[in-house]
């Protein structure tokens, strides 16, 4: 199985949520958060649809890639920059060199009205190989992670099905 931008995203933000998706809990369709998130991705910039195209290439897809500057542009609802979402772009790039093409990378946070390059260099290539093996050997357990206590776990769709028992 071909690990996707959310497969990287979820390892950055908790190994449990990662886990329980690739393992068919997804969680996601339920969550008024995730619903947000998607009507802001699509309203947010109307005219993308015109300008550049999505590409899906071995597992990824990518909602905005401006094929003339070769340019991943990836749209984000939370109200400030995470790793995780630094990280999903990154790989995308990672994925795109793997196919030969040489792209950047931009995140934009409409709600911070904020357009943030994304670093992408031979460093950081290492570190997205290491991500992937530290993700594949995750889904590779046979045992669901632990949960990790964060204060985010409130705003995750995953929470009631985690911290049931623990209310």
């Amino acid at each position: 199985m071909p690990l996707t931008g959310t497969h990287i995203n979820y390892y950055h933000i908790c190994h449990r949520k990662l886990w329980l998706f690739t393992n068919g809990l997804q969680m996601e369709q339920r969550s008024s958060l995730v619903a947000e998130g998607k009507w802001i991705h699509e309203t947010s910039y109307n005219q993308r649809a015109k300008k550049y195209k999505e590409l899906a290439l071995d597992g990824i897809k990518i909602d905005h890639y401006d094929a003339k500057n070769k340019i991943v542009r990836e749209v984000k609802k939370s109200n400030k920059k995470e790793l995780a979402h630094v990280a999903q772009v990154q790989y995308y790039l990672w994925v795109l060199e793997q196919n030969g093409i040489q792209a950047t990378g931009v995140l934009e946070y409409p709600k911070l009205r904020l357009v943030e390059p994304v670093p992408y260099d031979t460093t950081i290539k290492e570190l997205v190989e290491e991500w992937i093996a530290n993700t594949k050997a995750i889904l590779q357990q046979q045992d669901c992670p632990p949960t990790i206590d964060k204060k985010w776990c409130r705003k995750c769709a995953y929470y009631e099905f985690c911290y049931t028992d623990e209310l």
